[in-house]
C-alpha cells in the first residue's frame, strides 16, 4: 500500500488529512526558510512559497527510511500571508504578532500555501509536482483586550500571518473567499490534483499511512 508522508509538524495540516481519511507518517526536515526566501527575493510571492514547499518535500524525500521509500507519496507545504505586497510568516514574538494584527485588522489578505508532492517508488523519485493555493481572508477587528488575550495564549506567534482559521484565531476571521483547508495549511482539492498528476488516486490512499508516527521531528509547526 502506498504510504502518505507529511513533511510538516503542523497540527492543522495533520488534522486536515486525518479528517479527509488519511493518517500520514510525519517526517519533518530542517530547512533554512530565511535563506531560501532571500535567494528568491525577486520572485513572485506564489513562487516563493512554492519553492519553500519543494525544499521541504525534497529534504524529507532524501531522509525516508527504506521501508517507506519503497512506495510512498511525500507532501511538502509552506504557508504565508500576502498583505500589501509583502509576505508575512510566523511573527515569532508578542510584539511582532501585535504589529501584524494591527496591520491586517479590518482588512483582507491572501493566504498562500505552497504545495509539493513527490512520488517515490523503490527508493527513487518517479514524479514531482508543485503549485500554490490562494485563499482571500477577511479579518475582523479584535478589541484591544481580546487581542492582548489572544497573543498571551501564544497561538499567533508560531503560525503564518499570526492567525489560524481552525483555532483561537477563528474568532477574528470575518469571511474567506476560496478553499478553507488552504488557510489551515493544506488544500485538499489542490493536493488531490497534484496526486493525480503523479499517478496516485485518493481511493487508493484512504486508509494508507500508519499511526502518524513522528519519524523525525526537527522543524516547527505551520
Amino acid at each position: 500500500m502506498t504510504r502518505v508522508v507529511l513533511g510538516s509538524a503542523s497540527t492543522g495540516r495533520l488534522s486536515v488529512l486525518r479528517g479527509a481519511g488519511i493518517d500520514p507518517l510525519i517526517i519533518v526536515s530542517d530547512v533554512d526558510e530565511d535563506a531560501l526566501l532571500a535567494a528568491h527575493a525577486d520572485a513572485p510571492a506564489a513562487e516563493r512559497v512554492r519553492v519553500l514547499a519543494e525544499a521541504k518535500a525534497d529534504a524529507v524525500t532524501v531522509a525516508l527510511p527504506a521501508e517507506v521509500a519503497a512506495d510512498c507519496v511525500v507532501i511538502g507545504c509552506d504557508s504565508m500571508l500576502l498583505l500589501d505586497g509583502a509576505l508575512c510568516g510566523k511573527p515569532g514574538d508578542a510584539a511582532a504578532a501585535r504589529a501584524q494584527w494591527q496591520s491586517m485588522a479590518g482588512r483582507a489578505g491572501q493566504l498562500l500555501t505552497g504545495h509539493c508532492v513527490v512520488r517515490v517508488r523503490s527508493g527513487r523519485t518517479v514524479g514531482k509536482v508543485g503549485e500554490t493555493g490562494s485563499t482571500t481572508v477577511h479579518f475582523d477587528t479584535p478589541t484591544e483586550a481580546d487581542l492582548t488575550a489572544y497573543i498571551a495564549r501564544g497561538e499567533p506567534l508560531g503560525v503564518a500571518g499570526g492567525f489560524t482559521l481552525d483555532g483561537l484565531g477563528g474568532w477574528f476571521v470575518r469571511a474567506i473567499e476560496g478553499d478553507p483547508s488552504n488557510v489551515i495549511g493544506l488544500s485538499l482539492p489542490l493536493t488531490r490534483r497534484l496526486f493525480e498528476r503523479v499517478g496516485v488516486s485518493i481511493d487508493g490512499l484512504w486508509g494508507a499511512g500508519g499511526n502518524s508516527t513522528d519519524l523525525q521531528h526537527r522543524g516547527t509547526a505551520r
